[in-house]
């Protein structure tokens, strides 16, 4: 199945991308940081704008699952996406 991915937004100072998932109807805001796909999907630590979208759009189907795995446990309109969602502990 092809996962539709969502157009991120890169924050002003390039720690965060943002992006917006369907949830059960609703449009739910969703942030990420830059460290955590560093981390989590090998994004260089230098990479560029391109570089970071092109990582998150690689990893989104990971990236959408932790995030909607966030939401079914706490429904809200902003989920938070860090370094802990991902470690797995």
């Amino acid at each position: 199945m092809k996962v539709l991915v969502p157009e991120p937004q890169i924050s002003t100072d390039k720690q965060a991308l943002s992006f917006v998932i369907d949830w059960r109807g609703e449009s739910v805001s969703c942030v990420m940081t830059r460290r955590c796909l560093e981390v989590f999907f090998w994004l260089p630590p230098n990479a560029d704008d391109s570089r970071l979208v092109s990582v998150f759009r690689d990893g989104f189907a990971r990236i959408e699952a932790v995030a909607r795995r966030k939401l079914r446990a706490r429904p809200t309109s902003l989920v938070r996406l860090t370094e802990a969602d991902f470690s797995g502990g």
